[in-house]
């Protein structure tokens, strides 16, 4: 793929970007639940299914193709979080990976044992530890954040710590706030105190390029579903761990690396798709390896994708009848696109409903993260996530057209 980064060059290669409502070009600013699809991972998805679509590990063509397929896939997969490739799974969904994770640590915990959560995460990463701590009897406790800024509780993070935590269980960003925390500290906490950490970057990772090394992390979970690419769910793990896990498992199934963790047969559609949204990410930057090009392409829509939230959060926060949730942009230093905000008079639903008349297209309510919501005293949030092919046009008709609410 040529090197593409201008929003132009980047909309042309969207489908989606033609719909028109109402009379309206649609503005998608609901990418934060689930971002548009490049023309180039339909293609491969369709592709595949209509000309390798097999089961594997055969010994006829098609078979081999989609083991080759696969195999390339979870290098791409890799390349995208900076770990081997024996150690990326592919699932449903993030939730249903975490699900069978936390079955899968819970087995080697005794009762009394202890997990920590936040009250920043997403449901995803909270309920499946609740869950297990009701099968298993063990602990769960959790971290509250400030509510003025979005920010986590790091001393209160320390105080939860003890000598029977087995696991710190956190976002690396916040779906509802936008908020990021500081994930190599919140690692190095939980490694210092003897637990493993596991990472929701659901939210992170198609903002900050994740890298697990640095991050320092036991496992993370992401979806691509929200970085341009189809539905399903993609685990990290680490290596030396993943042999030890007590996985749920058919007795012929693989039981090797990550293959451990992948139940039953798996969308290969959507995993090849997966790993086109990867090139497609790539093919933003510049660089002679995935991963380099990878860099410079995140590099620049950061920048970008930072711009458009400054603007956005001004203009709204202009407005006297509009509050708005999270970082300030201005003051915090790593965030993500992402705004929530309330307007005077209004449910985020009707908020939600009235702009969509305009052609602009927002989520609502409390994203899975129902905890945050009740934290900061709301029904629930309206939320803008600028994306790859948001432009600034786009940003101000969303600011024209939440101001001209009656």
């Amino acid at each position: 793929m040529k090197h593409t980064s201008t929003v132009s060059d980047i909309r042309a290669r969207f489908p989606a970007l033609a719909r028109r409502h109402k009379g309206y070009p649609v503005a998608y600013f609901d990418g934060p639940g689930g971002t548009q699809v490049p023309r180039v991972v339909g293609e491969a998805m369709t592709t595949y299914l209509y000309h390798h679509n097999a089961n594997t590990h055969w010994a006829y063509p098609s078979s081999q193709e989609t083991d080759k397929a696969l195999s390339t896939a979870r290098r791409a997969m890799a390349d995208f979080l900076n770990a081997p490739p024996e150690a990326v799974a592919f699932g449903a969904n993030m939730t249903s990976l975490t699900f069978h994770l936390a079955r899968s640590l819970g087995r080697q915990w005794a009762p009394g044992d202890e997990m920590v959560v936040t009250d920043l995460d997403h449901h995803a990463n909270i309920d499946p530890w609740y869950d297990l701590a009701a099968e298993r009897q063990l602990e769960v406790k959790s971290v509250p954040f400030f509510r003025d800024s979005g920010q986590l509780d790091y001393e209160a993070l320390e105080r939860a710590l003890t000598y029977r935590t087995r696991l710190v269980a956190f976002g690396a960003a916040s779906n509802a706030l936008g908020t990021v925390n500081d994930v190599p500290r919140i690692t190095a906490m939980a490694r210092n105190a003897g637990a493993l950490s596991f990472v929701d970057a659901v939210h992170y990772a198609p903002h900050v390029l994740p890298d697990v090394e640095a991050l320092g992390c036991d496992f993370l979970a992401c979806s691509p579903y929200k970085f341009y690419g189809p539905h399903a769910g993609v685990l990290f793990g680490h290596p030396s761990l993943l042999g030890a896990l007590k996985v749920p498992r058919l007795e012929p199934a693989p039981d090797t690396g990550s293959d451990r963790l992948e139940t039953g047969t798996l969308s290969h559609e959507a995993i090849i798709g997966s790993a086109t949204a990867v090139d497609f990410l790539a093919s933003l930057g510049h660089g002679t390896t995935r991963r380099e090009r990878l860099q410079s392409a995140y590099e620049t829509l950061h920048q970008r994708a930072s711009a458009q939230c400054r603007a956005l959060w001004n203009g709204l926060n202009a407005h006297p009848n509009i509050t708005l949730f999270g970082p300030n942009p201005h003051r915090v230093h790593g965030r993500t696109p992402t705004v929530g905000f309330t307007v005077k008079g209004y449910s985020s639903e009707s908020v939600s409903a009235r702009l969509a008349d305009r052609g602009l297209f927002l989520s609502h309510g409390d994203f899975y993260a129902p905890t945050v919501i009740q934290r900061l005293g709301v029904e629930g949030l309206v939320r803008a996530g600028c994306t790859c092919y948001t432009t600034d046009e786009e940003i101000q008709r969303l600011i024209d057209g939440v101001r001209a609410l009656p």
